[in-house]
């Protein structure tokens, strides 16, 4: 089922932690969630649809194009733990931000590269992990960068995709090797 989400981008748990939330799109959620599961720090990462104009979108009506929407993931995490920056250098190499409106075989604006900021210091942050990530690539970065206007969780059935699905072909010919490449370059942020 989906739902619409409205949460704050900075919450304080009973512990005092602080726990922030992004929004961010890079092709299929079930790569960004994937790569992002398991991050030191990261609480949660909810796969959905956000930036488009239509209410409640299912995956079927996404992948027709004509809802406006992004495959995305709302990523929690404890700022003390992992700041944001270093989140979004991983976001950046997990995908590849110099493909408008694609990720690879995977064609159609909802596969695009996308950040929504909650806050202008995610905004701020956003855009200085561009800047450094544009020296990694010999094309510009085409990432959307906007205000969170609305996120809405998948269906059930995409959460947790690729740990509870390793053997579909789709995970194991394009999942997998998109993880297996940003752990290894980040092996010291996973637990």
């Amino acid at each position: 089922m989906s739902m619409m989400s409205r949460l704050p981008a900075k919450l304080r748990t009973t512990a005092g932690d602080s726990v922030e939330n992004i929004v961010l799109g890079g092709g299929c959620f079930w790569c960004v969630e994937g790569a992002l599961n398991g991050l030191r720090g990261v609480s949660e990462v909810i796969p959905g649809y956000s930036g488009g104009h239509v209410e409640n979108p299912t995956y079927e009506q996404v992948c027709r194009k004509r809802t406006g929407h992004a495959e995305v993931v709302r990523v929690f995490f404890d700022a003390d733990t992992i700041d944001t920056a270093t989140l979004l250098e991983v976001f950046f190499t997990c995908h590849d931000p110099t493909q408008l409106n694609r990720q690879g075989n995977d064609i159609g604006p909802q596969y695009r590269s996308a950040a929504f900021y909650s806050t202008e210091e995610q905004k701020s942050s956003i855009e200085d992990a561009i800047t450094k990530s544009s020296t990694l690539y010999d094309a510009p970065i085409v990432t959307e960068v906007g205000p969170l206007i609305n996120f809405f969780v998948a269906e059930d059935y995409h959460h947790d995709y690729f740990v509870n699905n390793p053997g579909n072909p789709y995970c194991r010919m394009v999942v997998a090797p998109k993880i297996a490449k940003t752990r290894a370059k980040h092996a010291p942020l996973y637990d």
